[in-house]
């Protein structure tokens, strides 16, 4: 995470609902050789409880747990020419917000998983305009049960939230008008920066 208290005084609250907003994240423990990294949707279960599901063969999933791990959920991300401030000397960067959800990874009981898978298809289903969502109830006699017979369940107690919010809050209003009208025109994950930076005022 980004060491400027500029960009570190988003709270704890503000960056839990960020990470259940963006609910994908790249899940990491310390393997026998190494880190080890997953790339997982997930769900909050509670304030600070994140359950997510693992294929069996994953690495993770076939670690040691329970285990310290770090889940980090990026938001999006924009490069930032020096061009846009409108003043001299000013250098290359990047403007993102990224959580970090730190604690102890643990496996949870088999008969979690059908209710877990059921939340995370529910909640995702439920952000898609105009769509009936779909259910398990959709599949054939016996296809979900043998689909999530491949995979496992797991929960992270989150210990430690984390959140660096790099939007130009070092510069000078003036110098992020600029940065913000140069990103709005760029559109797509720029123009999600550019929303971002306007909102902080």
């Amino acid at each position: 995470m980004h060491p400027n208290p500029a960009f570190r005084d988003t709270p704890e609250d503000a960056n839990l609902r960020f990470a259940a907003a963006r609910g994908f994240g790249m899940l990491c423990i310390n393997g026998e050789g190494g880190p080890v990294a997953a790339h997982v949707p997930f769900v909050m279960a509670g304030a600070r409880v994140v359950e997510v599901h693992l294929a069996r063969s994953n690495a993770i999933a076939r670690a040691g747990l329970p285990a310290p791990a770090l889940l980090a959920v990026q938001g999006p991300d924009a490069y930032v020419s020096p061009d846009w401030y409108g003043v001299p000397d000013q250098v290359p960067t990047w403007n993102y917000v990224a959580v970090h959800l730190r604690g102890v990874l643990s496996p949870m009981a088999g008969a979690e998983l059908e209710p877990q898978v059921d939340a995370l298809s529910a909640e995702f289903e439920g952000r898609i305009a105009g769509k009936r969502p779909w259910t398990k109830h959709k599949m054939g006699a016996g296809v979900m049960e043998r689909m999530m017979r491949g995979i496992l369940p797991f929960r992270l107690e989150v210990t430690d939230v984390q959140g660096t919010w790099k939007l130009g809050q070092n510069k000078t209003p003036e110098a992020r008008a600029g940065v913000i009208a140069a990103l709005e025109a760029q559109g797509g994950l720029a123009a999600e920066i550019a929303g971002m930076m306007r909102a902080l005022g």
